[in-house]
C-alpha cells in the first residue's frame, strides 16, 4: 500500500509542523515526490512544497520540478496555497523567477479572494524572494488599503 499525495504531504506537513526533521525521510519522500508530481493535487503540491522550507530542506531538483508542476495547476490553487508556494521558494532560497511571473498573474487575476494575511504572506514572500514586479506590489498595495481598519 503506497502513499497517495494527500497522505504523502500530510505526513511531510505534520513532521515540519512538530518541529520533527529527519533528513533521510525528507530525501526519501522527494526521490519518491518527483516521479509522481502529475498526480499531486495543488494544495497537496503547497502542502509539500510548505513542508520542506519549514523544515529548512533544500530540495532544489524537486523545487524545480515542482515550479513547472505549480504552473501548470496555478487556476486551481486557492489564496493560502499560492501565498504557501511562494513563501517556500522565498523562505529556501530557490529562486523560479518563471513561478513567481506566474503566481503574481493568478494573484492579481483573483486578488478579490485574498484575505489580509493572504496579502502579507504574498508580500512577505516577494521582499524575502527579492522579487520586483511593480504590477503586483502595486495590486497589492490597493487592495491592502482595502483591508485596513477604517
Amino acid at each position: 500500500d503506497e502513499f497517495k499525495p494527500q497522505d504523502f504531504s500530510n505526513m511531510l506537513w505534520s513532521y515540519a509542523k512538530l518541529g520533527h526533521y529527519s533528513e533521510k525521510l525528507f530525501d526519501s519522500a522527494a526521490e519518491e515526490a518527483m516521479k509522481k508530481l502529475d498526480t499531486f493535487p495543488a494544495q497537496s503540491l503547497a502542502n509539500m512544497l510548505w513542508s520542506y522550507a519549514k523544515v529548512g530542506h533544500s530540495c532544489p531538483d524537486l523545487f524545480d520540478a515542482a515550479a513547472g508542476e505549480a504552473i501548470k495547476k496555478l487556476p486551481t490553487y486557492k489564496p493560502q496555497s499560492l501565498c504557501n508556494v511562494l513563501w517556500s521558494y522565498a523562505k529556501l532560497g530557490h529562486r523560479s523567477p518563471g513561478l513567481f511571473d506566474a503566481v503574481a498573474d493568478e494573484v492579481i487575476r483573483n486578488l478579490n479572494k485574498f484575505n489580509a494575511q493572504d496579502l502579507s504572506i504574498a508580500i512577505i514572500s516577494c521582499a524575502k524572494a527579492d522579487y520586483y514586479n511593480p504590477e503586483l506590489l502595486n495590486a497589492l498595495a490597493k487592495e491592502s488599503i482595502k483591508k485596513l481598519p477604517a
